[in-house]
């Protein structure tokens, strides 16, 4: 049985390297390696850094920027895509780790692309989603490529109210009022 020593703080996460180029996530004072993404995930991911750095400056746009979200203990995720404000860039610039902190506005938006299995289902759709809605989030997408489907959720009063869209509609977002994209266009990457 572990005790409370046995596990890392979010200051020890952001202080040490584990020596490799692996991703890490904090998950409950633990780190947790990030298993390789499948060709399929980082095609999906890529698009979407594509689509928004038409509506974001592109600095701002990142896909290992890894987030403090509230857990048991600290807590760490890296989501797939992040997009941060301006300022939140700026701040992020001017430390050693590509994390946002607590005390750094959080990102607009973030996204999820949901890798095969129960265990990472629960995860992007379970977890982070009450993980990210705690961190106020103005935005997080959950991109499913075995459902064909993304579910975007919304930050209202500390949760998220999530619409789903498949079968080529047209995807509707809080920070991107004019945006132009369907989920087929999403899911297209795929082939």
């Amino acid at each position: 049985m572990k005790t409370t020593t046995d596990y890392l703080t979010l200051e020890d996460y952001l202080t040490n390297s584990n020596g490799t180029d692996i991703p890490f996530e904090l998950v409950d004072g633990e780190l947790v390696e990030m298993p390789p993404e499948s060709r399929i995930n980082n095609k999906l991911a890529s698009f979407l850094i594509d689509i928004f750095a038409t509506y974001f400056p592109k600095d701002t746009i990142g896909n290992k920027t890894a987030i403090a979200v509230s857990g048991k203990r600290a807590t760490a995720r890296i989501p797939d895509v992040t997009v941060l404000s301006e300022e939140g860039d700026r701040l992020l610039m001017a430390r050693r780790s590509d994390t946002v902190t607590y005390d750094m506005p959080p990102p607009v938006l973030v996204v999820e692309v949901v890798s095969p299995g129960q265990e990472n289902r629960d995860r992007d759709y379970r977890h982070k989603h009450t993980e990210y809605a705690a961190r106020e989030i103005p935005e997080y997408w959950i991109v499913d490529p075995e459902l064909q489907q993304v579910t975007v959720c919304v930050w209202n009063n500390g949760r998220y109210d999530d619409a789903i869209y498949s079968g080529g509609v047209a995807l509707t977002s809080s920070v991107i009022p004019n945006l132009e994209l369907t989920d087929t266009q999403i899911f297209e990457r795929q082939l």
